[in-house]
Protein backbone atom coordinates (compact mmCIF):
# COMPACT_ATOMS: atom_id res chain seq x y z
CA UNK A 1 0.00 0.00 0.00
CA UNK A 2 1.48 3.13 -0.61
CA UNK A 3 0.24 6.96 0.38
CA UNK A 4 1.13 10.39 -0.69
CA UNK A 5 3.00 12.08 2.22
CA UNK A 6 2.94 15.33 0.63
CA UNK A 7 2.25 18.08 3.16
CA UNK A 8 2.31 15.71 6.56
CA UNK A 9 5.27 17.57 7.54
CA UNK A 10 3.09 20.99 7.26
CA UNK A 11 0.78 19.58 9.52
CA UNK A 12 2.57 18.04 11.71
CA UNK A 13 3.92 21.47 12.53
CA UNK A 14 0.67 22.87 12.83
CA UNK A 15 -1.53 24.22 15.37
CA UNK A 16 -4.52 21.50 14.06
CA UNK A 17 -1.95 18.91 15.03
CA UNK A 18 -0.51 20.61 18.47
CA UNK A 19 -4.21 20.47 19.69
CA UNK A 20 -4.41 16.82 18.86
CA UNK A 21 -1.23 15.26 19.68
CA UNK A 22 0.20 17.80 22.40
CA UNK A 23 2.38 15.05 23.48
CA UNK A 24 3.49 13.23 20.54
CA UNK A 25 6.62 14.50 18.68
CA UNK A 26 6.54 16.34 15.47
CA UNK A 27 8.04 12.60 13.34
CA UNK A 28 5.00 10.54 14.96
CA UNK A 29 2.00 13.24 14.31
CA UNK A 30 3.40 13.19 11.02
CA UNK A 31 3.15 9.14 10.38
CA UNK A 32 -0.36 9.19 12.30
CA UNK A 33 -1.21 11.87 9.36
CA UNK A 34 0.11 9.36 6.76
CA UNK A 35 -1.76 6.32 8.65
CA UNK A 36 -5.21 8.17 8.51
CA UNK A 37 -5.19 9.90 4.96
CA UNK A 38 -5.30 6.02 4.13
CA UNK A 39 -8.54 5.49 5.85
CA UNK A 40 -10.32 8.50 5.01
CA UNK A 41 -7.86 10.52 2.76
CA UNK A 42 -10.87 13.46 2.91
CA UNK A 43 -11.25 14.19 6.44
CA UNK A 44 -7.35 13.97 6.77
CA UNK A 45 -6.67 16.32 3.76
CA UNK A 46 -8.20 19.16 4.95
CA UNK A 47 -6.21 19.89 7.86
CA UNK A 48 -3.40 21.61 5.72
CA UNK A 49 -3.37 24.30 2.98
CA UNK A 50 -4.28 22.49 -0.19
CA UNK A 51 -1.02 24.05 -1.81
CA UNK A 52 1.05 22.39 0.59
CA UNK A 53 0.20 18.88 -1.16
CA UNK A 54 1.65 20.19 -4.40
CA UNK A 55 -1.00 21.20 -7.17
CA UNK A 56 1.20 21.50 -9.97
CA UNK A 57 4.81 22.89 -11.26
CA UNK A 58 3.79 26.47 -12.06
CA UNK A 59 1.75 26.79 -8.74
CA UNK A 60 4.28 29.33 -6.98
CA UNK A 61 3.98 31.89 -10.39
CA UNK A 62 -0.20 31.96 -10.14
CA UNK A 63 -1.97 34.88 -7.93
CA UNK A 64 -1.65 33.29 -4.31
CA UNK A 65 -5.31 34.33 -4.01
CA UNK A 66 -6.49 32.80 -7.26
CA UNK A 67 -5.00 29.77 -5.93
CA UNK A 68 -6.23 29.67 -3.08
CA UNK A 69 -9.64 30.37 -3.99
CA UNK A 70 -9.83 27.73 -6.56
CA UNK A 71 -7.96 25.24 -4.26
CA UNK A 72 -10.69 26.30 -1.47
CA UNK A 73 -14.02 25.95 -3.72
CA UNK A 74 -12.70 22.28 -5.03
CA UNK A 75 -11.99 20.88 -1.47
CA UNK A 76 -15.61 22.38 -0.28
CA UNK A 77 -17.17 20.86 -3.33
CA UNK A 78 -15.33 17.53 -2.44
CA UNK A 79 -16.65 17.14 1.10
CA UNK A 80 -20.09 18.86 0.45
CA UNK A 81 -20.31 15.60 -1.99
CA UNK A 82 -19.26 12.77 0.36
CA UNK A 83 -21.21 14.68 3.19
CA UNK A 84 -20.12 14.67 6.62
CA UNK A 85 -20.55 13.00 10.07
CA UNK A 86 -21.63 15.78 12.34
CA UNK A 87 -20.99 13.27 15.43
CA UNK A 88 -17.49 12.38 14.61
CA UNK A 89 -16.28 15.12 11.91
CA UNK A 90 -13.23 17.51 12.89
CA UNK A 91 -13.21 21.05 13.13
CA UNK A 92 -11.09 21.47 10.21
CA UNK A 93 -13.78 18.86 7.92
CA UNK A 94 -17.14 21.36 8.88
CA UNK A 95 -15.12 24.29 8.29
CA UNK A 96 -15.73 23.32 4.34
CA UNK A 97 -19.22 22.73 4.93
CA UNK A 98 -20.94 24.98 2.99
CA UNK A 99 -23.34 27.24 5.40
CA UNK A 100 -20.51 26.66 8.30
CA UNK A 101 -16.99 28.47 8.19
CA UNK A 102 -14.27 28.26 10.64
CA UNK A 103 -15.98 30.02 13.54
CA UNK A 104 -19.56 27.94 13.10
CA UNK A 105 -17.26 24.36 13.03
CA UNK A 106 -15.73 25.59 16.00
CA UNK A 107 -19.30 26.05 17.85
CA UNK A 108 -20.73 22.78 16.87
CA UNK A 109 -17.64 20.16 18.45
CA UNK A 110 -17.56 22.81 21.55
CA UNK A 111 -21.81 22.08 21.60
CA UNK A 112 -20.81 18.50 20.63
CA UNK A 113 -18.31 18.03 23.48
CA UNK A 114 -20.31 19.52 26.12
CA UNK A 115 -23.72 17.55 25.31
CA UNK A 116 -22.24 14.85 23.25
CA UNK A 117 -23.63 13.19 19.78
CA UNK A 118 -26.45 14.94 18.51
CA UNK A 119 -29.19 13.32 17.63
CA UNK A 120 -31.17 15.01 14.91
CA UNK A 121 -30.63 17.77 12.11
CA UNK A 122 -32.86 19.27 14.23
CA UNK A 123 -30.43 19.62 17.21
CA UNK A 124 -27.92 21.96 15.17
CA UNK A 125 -30.58 24.78 15.52
CA UNK A 126 -29.19 24.83 19.67
CA UNK A 127 -25.54 25.12 17.87
CA UNK A 128 -24.41 28.91 18.93
CA UNK A 129 -24.47 31.19 16.19
CA UNK A 130 -25.96 28.51 13.62
CA UNK A 131 -28.95 30.53 12.25
CA UNK A 132 -31.63 29.42 10.10
CA UNK A 133 -30.08 30.31 6.66
CA UNK A 134 -26.43 28.13 7.94
CA UNK A 135 -29.30 25.21 8.77
CA UNK A 136 -30.95 25.80 5.47
CA UNK A 137 -27.52 25.76 3.68
CA UNK A 138 -25.50 22.95 5.87
CA UNK A 139 -28.23 20.32 6.89
CA UNK A 140 -28.26 18.41 4.08
CA UNK A 141 -24.40 18.18 3.62
CA UNK A 142 -24.45 16.88 7.63
CA UNK A 143 -25.11 13.21 8.14
CA UNK A 144 -26.51 11.74 11.95
CA UNK A 145 -26.14 7.79 11.44
CA UNK A 146 -27.80 6.52 14.27
CA UNK A 147 -30.34 9.36 14.74
CA UNK A 148 -33.99 9.83 15.85
CA UNK A 149 -34.88 9.76 11.83
CA UNK A 150 -33.14 7.61 9.41
CA UNK A 151 -33.43 10.68 6.77
CA UNK A 152 -30.73 12.23 8.88
CA UNK A 153 -28.00 9.84 7.79
CA UNK A 154 -28.73 10.46 3.88
CA UNK A 155 -28.36 13.45 1.81
CA UNK A 156 -31.81 14.78 1.80
CA UNK A 157 -32.60 17.90 2.88
CA UNK A 158 -34.90 18.39 5.83
CA UNK A 159 -37.37 20.53 4.02
CA UNK A 160 -37.54 17.31 1.44
CA UNK A 161 -38.64 14.94 4.65
CA UNK A 162 -42.21 15.96 3.89
CA UNK A 163 -42.06 14.62 0.45
CA UNK A 164 -40.65 11.64 1.65
CA UNK A 165 -42.89 11.19 4.46
CA UNK A 166 -45.78 11.87 2.02
CA UNK A 167 -44.62 8.99 -0.58
CA UNK A 168 -44.02 6.15 2.28
CA UNK A 169 -47.55 7.38 3.82
CA UNK A 170 -49.51 7.03 0.12
CA UNK A 171 -48.15 3.69 0.12
CA UNK A 172 -48.70 2.85 3.67
CA UNK A 173 -46.00 2.15 5.43
CA UNK A 174 -43.49 4.30 7.45
CA UNK A 175 -40.21 6.11 6.05
CA UNK A 176 -37.83 3.20 7.76
CA UNK A 177 -39.75 0.77 5.49
CA UNK A 178 -39.36 2.88 2.23
CA UNK A 179 -35.25 2.74 3.07
CA UNK A 180 -35.65 -1.02 3.35
CA UNK A 181 -38.06 -2.03 1.05
CA UNK A 182 -36.62 -1.90 -2.91
CA UNK A 183 -40.04 -3.05 -4.58
CA UNK A 184 -42.05 -0.17 -2.08
CA UNK A 185 -39.72 2.74 -3.84
CA UNK A 186 -40.34 0.93 -7.34
CA UNK A 187 -43.93 1.52 -6.78
CA UNK A 188 -43.61 5.40 -6.47
CA UNK A 189 -44.69 7.97 -9.13
CA UNK A 190 -42.40 10.74 -8.99
CA UNK A 191 -44.74 12.89 -11.01
CA UNK A 192 -47.71 12.89 -8.37
CA UNK A 193 -45.61 14.92 -6.15
CA UNK A 194 -44.68 17.47 -8.60
CA UNK A 195 -45.25 21.05 -7.13
CA UNK A 196 -44.82 24.87 -8.09
CA UNK A 197 -41.29 24.51 -5.65
CA UNK A 198 -40.40 20.81 -6.36
CA UNK A 199 -39.86 19.40 -9.81
CA UNK A 200 -38.79 16.04 -11.14
CA UNK A 201 -35.08 16.90 -11.14
CA UNK A 202 -35.34 17.50 -7.09
CA UNK A 203 -37.77 14.08 -6.72
CA UNK A 204 -35.51 12.43 -8.92
CA UNK A 205 -32.59 12.70 -6.93
CA UNK A 206 -34.31 12.43 -3.32
CA UNK A 207 -35.44 8.89 -4.87
CA UNK A 208 -31.68 8.29 -5.87
CA UNK A 209 -30.73 8.76 -2.17
CA UNK A 210 -33.42 6.58 -1.22
CA UNK A 211 -32.12 3.81 -2.88
CA UNK A 212 -28.26 4.15 -1.08
CA UNK A 213 -29.16 6.80 2.11
CA UNK A 214 -25.79 8.36 2.83
CA UNK A 215 -24.25 6.54 -0.01
CA UNK A 216 -20.42 7.72 -0.49
CA UNK A 217 -19.45 8.56 -3.42
CA UNK A 218 -16.12 7.58 -3.38
CA UNK A 219 -14.82 4.31 -4.88
CA UNK A 220 -13.60 1.52 -3.04
CA UNK A 221 -9.87 1.54 -2.34
CA UNK A 222 -7.86 -0.92 -4.04
CA UNK A 223 -4.09 -1.87 -3.05
CA UNK A 224 -1.41 -1.27 -6.21
CA UNK A 225 0.48 -4.20 -6.93
CA UNK A 226 3.55 -3.63 -9.12
CA UNK A 227 5.43 -5.74 -11.57
CA UNK A 228 6.97 -8.51 -9.69
CA UNK A 229 11.08 -9.12 -10.44
CA UNK A 230 11.32 -5.06 -11.18
CA UNK A 231 13.14 -3.80 -8.75
CA UNK A 232 16.30 -1.70 -10.40
CA UNK A 233 16.12 0.82 -13.34
CA UNK A 234 18.17 -1.82 -14.82
CA UNK A 235 15.52 -4.20 -14.66
CA UNK A 236 13.23 -1.78 -16.93
CA UNK A 237 13.68 -2.74 -20.90
CA UNK A 238 12.90 0.05 -23.61
CA UNK A 239 9.21 -1.53 -24.83
CA UNK A 240 8.04 -2.76 -22.06
CA UNK A 241 4.49 -1.97 -20.35
CA UNK A 242 4.80 -1.33 -16.68
CA UNK A 243 2.19 -0.67 -14.22
CA UNK A 244 2.42 2.92 -11.92
CA UNK A 245 1.40 5.19 -10.26
CA UNK A 246 1.67 8.55 -11.33
CA UNK A 247 2.53 11.63 -8.26
CA UNK A 248 3.62 14.54 -10.33
CA UNK A 249 3.43 15.53 -13.55
CA UNK A 250 6.54 18.28 -14.99
CA UNK A 251 7.65 20.09 -18.08
CA UNK A 252 10.19 17.74 -17.68
CA UNK A 253 8.62 14.55 -17.12
CA UNK A 254 6.65 12.13 -14.69
CA UNK A 255 6.78 11.26 -11.35
CA UNK A 256 5.84 7.59 -11.17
Amino acid sequence: VMVNESGASVYSASEAAREEFPDLDVVYRGAVSIGRRLMDPLAELVKIDPKSIGVGQYQHDVNPLALKRSLDDVVMSCVNAVGVDVNTASQQLLTYVSGLGPQLAKNIVTYRDEHGALSSREELKKVSRLGPKAFEQAAGFLRIRTGDNPLDASAVHPESYGIVETMARDLGFDVTDLLKNDMLRKKIDPNRYVTDSVGIPTLTDILAELDKPGRDPRKQFESFKFQEGIEKIEHVQPGMSLPGVVTNVTAFGAFV
